[in-house]
């Protein structure tokens, strides 16, 4: 079988998460989760960063990436894991 960039051995996309903090200059920070499909940590990041810039954040400091590997049972994370997996990029605030 090829590799396909971007999705897994099974044929399905590959789904980042990344976490961490983000700041509005009127509201503070809140911490995030971000759900994204791509093929590998580096864009994942750098669409992220580029899609909290589009949201109006001025700054982000992300903590930890990783690939998720089963789909989440618990919401909010089951649906912007379905976004994700249809191209968007599915931003979870969390506080």
């Amino acid at each position: 079988m090829i590799a396909i960039p971007g999705y897994t051995s099974d044929g399905e996309r590959m789904i980042f998460i990344i976490t961490g903090k983000v700041y509005h200059e009127w509201n503070g920070d809140t911490e995030v989760h971000v759900l994204i499909a791509a093929p590998d940590e580096d864009t994942a990041v750098r669409n992220t960063l580029n899609a909290l810039a589009n949201e109006g954040y001025s700054e982000a400091d992300l903590d930890q990436i990783g690939l998720i590997t089963e789909i989440p049972d618990e919401e909010p994370h089951a649906s912007a894991y379905q976004t994700a997996m249809e191209g968007e990029v599915a931003i979870v605030k969390l506080s």
